[in-house]
């Protein structure tokens, strides 16, 4: 099984087909609805998104001190950002993007792929999760609010669609 490091690069992604599965370390930055949705309306984005992996999660959060650590993450229904997707990545220039289910290919032939985690494995995704590096509009709500995180062998995660727009998800 292949083992990914973000940031990701060209190459990384013209590696994959659909159908594999991969695992990811790395930093991954979560994003939702709320937080597309804001994204798009300024045009801004609170981190550098290039060559980078966005989690379509909301993670269950405590704070320990001035620490925050992850409870539960696992991924949330992305075809929910089917309509805002292909311009989130034209915007800020992502690479891949996890989540839960399935989304529509042409989304992503030429732009990137999309890693499909398995729904139910919220504590497993905690695990996996080393450091929360930032969070950013916190006003949102914690679920809704971007997570920047260390992660390490985040997965298996199936590669749902490739660069080249091959899917092995039936959407």
């Amino acid at each position: 099984m292949k083992q990914l490091k973000t940031p990701l690069k060209k190459e990384d992604l013209l590696g994959l087909s659909a159908g594999e599965f991969i695992y990811l370390s790395g930093t991954v930055v979560t994003a939702r609805d709320k937080a597309y949705k804001r994204a798009l309306k300024i045009k801004e984005f609170p981190v550098d998104l290039c060559d980078s992996v966005l989690f379509h999660a909301g993670p269950l959060v405590k704070k320990i001190n001035e620490d925050w650590v992850i409870v539960s993450i696992g991924p949330t229904t992305s075809s929910r950002m089917n309509s805002m997707q292909r311009t989130f990545m034209e915007l800020f220039r992502v690479s891949a993007v996890v989540g839960k289910g399935g989304m529509s290919p042409d989304i992503f032939k030429d732009r990137g792929v999309y890693l499909a985690m398995c729904g139910g494995t919220a504590a497993l995704g905690a695990r996996c999760v080393k450091q929360v590096k930032q969070v950013h509009w916190l006003d949102l709500g914690a679920a809704e609010a971007v997570w920047v995180l260390e992660v390490k062998m985040l997965g298996p995660l199936l590669v749902g669609v490739d660069c080249k727009g091959n899917s092995a998800i039936k959407y």
